[in-house]
This record gives C-alpha cells, sequence and structure tokens, in this order.
C-alpha cells in the first residue's frame, strides 16, 4: 500500500502527456483571446450589393461593440442622401438653357422683321390709294398728260419772266402761275390734290387756320377783283355805248 502513491503518479504522468498531445491536434488555428466576446468569433457576411460600402472592418477595441447596423448602412439613408449632378447632367442643363436664349431671340427677331414688314406693305398700299385718288374719275374726260405739261409749262414761264426779280417774285409768281394753269387745264385733279393737303393739314391745327386765313382772304380778293373788273366792264360798256351814240347822232346832223 505505501508504493500506491508512487504507482498513481507514474499513471498520471503519461495520461497526462497523452491528453496534451491529443489537444495540440485538435486544437483549432485561429487564435482566441481571454477577453473576446463570441459576436466577434462569428463569420461576417459579405452585403449582396455591390454600391453599399462597407468596407470598414470591424474594430477590435473591447469597449466599442460592433453590430451589423455599423458594418451595412441601410437603403433609406442611401436614398435620402441627394446625388450630386453629374457632368452630363450639368452640359444638359446649359445646353437646355442656351436653346432657350437662341429660340427667344428667334422669335423676338422674326416678330420684329414681320413688324417692320406690315408695316411697309401699309405704307405702300396707302401711298397706292392715295395717288390712285389723285386722278380724275373716266367719265370726266379730263387727260392728265398734256395738262401736266402745260402747267408745268406756265409755272416755268412764270420763273422766266422773274428771273431778274427779287427772291419773293420768283418764287410766288411761277406757284401762282401753276395754280392757275392747273386750275383751268386740270380742275378736277387740283381739287383732289386742295382736299388731300387739307387733310394733312387738318393734323396741325396752326397750319390749318392760317391756311384758311390765307384762302378766305384770297377768295375775298378774288371776288372783290371779279366785282371790280365787272364794274369796270360794264362801265366801259356803258361809255362805249354813250359815245357810239353820240358818234350816231353827230353823223345823223352831218347829213
Amino acid at each position: 500500500m505505501a508504493f500506491n502513491p508512487i504507482i498513481r503518479r507514474r499513471l498520471i504522468a503519461p495520461a497526462a502527456a497523452t491528453a496534451f498531445a491529443a489537444g495540440l491536434v485538435l486544437a483549432p488555428k485561429r487564435k482566441l483571446h481571454a477577453e473576446s466576446r463570441s459576436d466577434e468569433l462569428s463569420f461576417v457576411r459579405k452585403p449582396i450589393y455591390d454600391d453599399l460600402e462597407a468596407t470598414s472592418t470591424p474594430s477590435t477595441n473591447p469597449s466599442t461593440p460592433t453590430s451589423s447596423s455599423t458594418l451595412i448602412p441601410s437603403v433609406s439613408e442611401k436614398l435620402s442622401k441627394p446625388s450630386s449632378p453629374t457632368p452630363t447632367d450639368r452640359l444638359a442643363v446649359e445646353v437646355k438653357r442656351t436653346r432657350l436664349l437662341l429660340h427667344r431671340y428667334a422669335v423676338s427677331a422674326e416678330d420684329s422683321l414681320n413688324s417692320f414688314l406690315t408695316s411697309a406693305f401699309k405704307l405702300e398700299n396707302a401711298f397706292t390709294q392715295t395717288i390712285a385718288s389723285l386722278a380724275p374719275p373716266k367719265e370726266s374726260n379730263e387727260q392728265l398728260m398734256p395738262g401736266s405739261i402745260y402747267v408745268l409749262v406756265s409755272a416755268m414761264a412764270g420763273s422766266i419772266v422773274t428771273r431778274r426779280s427779287n427772291i419773293l417774285l420768283r418764287f410766288s409768281v411761277p406757284l401762282a402761275a401753276g395754280i392757275t394753269a392747273g386750275n383751268f387745264f386740270i380742275p378736277i385733279t387740283m381739287r383732289n390734290v386742295g382736299d388731300l393737303i387739307w387733310q394733312y393739314e387738318e393734323k396741325f391745327p396752326v397750319v390749318a387756320d392760317a391756311h384758311k386765313t390765307v384762302r378766305e382772304r384770297t377768295e375775298r380778293f378774288w371776288e372783290t377783283g371779279k366785282a371790280h373788273s365787272a364794274m369796270t366792264v360794264a362801265m366801259a360798256q356803258e361809255k362805249i355805248r354813250e359815245g357810239r351814240t353820240v358818234v350816231e347822232d353827230w353823223v345823223k346832223k352831218g347829213r
């Protein structure tokens, strides 16, 4: 019995060596830390979305716990984050703005050109109608061609007569001669020209009043001249009649 402890020690030593060798064979190759958590030893899965950036490795600091929310950001956070425009988007915006600006200028230029052409057509139409309104009607048998030549010749004759006079006579006499000849050769055309001039003068009251005053004085002077000439002609005819009577009496007495 005294040898039992010695035998027991000899049996324990080989058993311990055998257990230690089996433990070395069956032990995992990954290092184990006494203070590491069980969730750190779990396998970290790779995210299935490529655009989610989860490249940060979990911290080995035991004081900061690592969870799946810190490894993979949520989809809502990714969608809520505003995306910056790409260079293609910025170029498309600038091209759109340039096209709208060019279209606005093109429309404005087209409207201006249309307005100018419309004004030119209206002016041409008004000028044509005005010239046509000055011509005499066909039933009047008034011819413009010879009558206009007569008026021009009369005005030139008046300027020739007054070529040595002062500037007032050189301007007024040819004008008066032309107007007189026009009223005699082409009276309807002259009346139409006078009406057209009066329409333009009505736009300026001062000119219209002056024209009216001059016209009234001219008509009064013309009427007065006609009355005096008629009286002179009547008096001359009376004197001629009296002289004829005297001569006839004298001839009768002489017989």
